[in-house]
């Protein structure tokens, strides 16, 4: 299942991600090392949460409620081909040149051919979409993750993908839009749709009925990211599965002739 599917910074995701694991959470024995403010973040994490259960989620309910679903698809679809650049940008730098060109490719296709971008004609021709963005690229550079972080009305993050935020907002098309009504409606918009489409996740993720949500929140959030960095293959960790314990009960015997054999 993948829970951070969208690269918008923005407040209906991290009021998304506080509404999905919600609830009474149970503070861990022992500190998490990535986690050395565990009682702001928890803390924060209950803010937004009670901000999402309070305004955010029941306006996406009722966008869902009055707007069908074909029309959310291609809002979904629009803010997509938008964030395409993005990705096209963050391959650049990544020095996925390949990957680029087809990025570059499903912008210009959809633009062109989808009517703005609501429909994905390059995803159906067999361009899929992707996930890029300039917290990744760090994390490509070599940048650790640093501290993880809950951010007000901005949801889970760490200091890497916090200095993120801030360049994908520059390569963002949207972000030049000289017109102020407009640029808070397409905001608003975007985030509304977002939350909307994500409500059928809320439910499978209640099902599953996690005891510590703010923990498998942080945890999933830091493996996600770890995934992206390394396009779905990250470095496996050495734990005691990886030993053979007979191996180490009975160290190998050094080489010697061989016994002579009986004539």
């Amino acid at each position: 299942m993948k829970l951070f599917n969208n690269t918008a910074p923005t407040i209906f995701t991290a009021l998304l991600f506080s509404a999905l694991f919600s609830g009474c959470a149970i503070v861990p024995a022992e500190r998490d090392p990535r986690d050395p403010w565990e009682s702001m973040n928890r803390a924060v994490f209950k803010f937004n949460d009670a901000a999402d259960k309070a305004v955010f989620k029941p306006a996406a309910q009722a966008y869902r409620f009055v707007t069908p679903k074909i029309v959310r698809t291609g809002v979904t679809n629009f803010f997509s081909n938008i964030y395409d650049v993005n990705v096209f940008f963050n391959d650049l730098f990544q020095g996925k040149g390949q990957r680029a060109v087809a990025d570059a490719g499903r912008v210009i296709i959809n633009t062109t051919f989808g009517l703005g971008g609501i429909i994905d004609v390059a995803g159906a021709a067999g361009n899929p979409k992707r996930n890029e963005d300039f917290g990744q690229t760090m994390g490509v550079w070599g940048m650790g993750p640093g501290p993880y972080w809950m951010l007000p009305l901005l949801g889970p993050s760490s200091t890497r993908d916090a200095l993120g935020r801030g360049v994908d907002t520059l390569l963002t098309p949207t972000s030049y839009i000289d017109n102020t009504r407009l640029s808070i409606g397409l905001l608003v918009l975007d985030n509304l749709n977002l939350r909307a489409n994500l409500l059928g996740t809320e439910r499978v993720l209640d099902e599953a009925g996690a005891i510590d949500r703010y923990s498998f929140l942080r945890d999933s959030y830091l493996q996600r990211r770890e995934v992206l960095i390394y396009d779905g293959n990250p470095p496996k960790k050495m734990d005691d599965d990886d030993f053979d314990l007979e191996e180490l009960d009975e160290p190998e015997q050094p080489a010697g002739p061989e016994p002579a054999t009986k004539q």
